[in-house]
């Protein structure tokens, strides 16, 4: 999954949207949720929240939120407090204001590969928890 997502993150879709899609073609969600995901990129506008970060917990409330067949609200959220703990351990930071600073055009695409990469690393540990 990782390596389709960067290759999307790579041909012009949102970080948010590259994730969603690779994951909706591992079947980890819906293709429908690819639009809710353009509202992610670049920290939600404001450069607030990694867009990495909010399709990471859009798959993990897919999978794991309530009113769906895993659903298991203790662990929805267990997953989302994962999420985040581990993409800070890895960046230290969850801003996309901070993660990408003194990027611009196509560095700031090759510096935020990385992010897609992680997030995309977290899903995968994240969909082996067993409900």
């Amino acid at each position: 999954m990782k390596e389709k997502a960067v290759e999307y993150f790579k041909q012009n879709f949102s970080c948010s949207e590259s994730i969603i899609r690779a994951a909706s073609e591992e079947g980890l969600c819906p293709k429908e949720l690819l639009p809710v995901a353009t509202s992610f990129c670049g920290g939600m506008s404001s450069g607030c929240l990694c867009g990495t970060i909010a399709a990471a917990q859009l798959i993990n409330g897919y999978n794991f939120g309530r009113d769906n067949s895993k659903g298991n609200e203790q662990l929805a959220r267990k997953n989302s407090a994962m999420i985040i703990e581990e993409f800070k351990k890895r960046n230290k930071f969850t801003c996309c204001r901070i993660l990408s600073a003194g990027y611009e055009g196509v560095q700031r695409k090759e510096h935020c590969s990385k992010y897609v990469a992680d997030a995309c690393e977290i899903i995968e540990e994240m969909m082996k928890v067993k409900v």
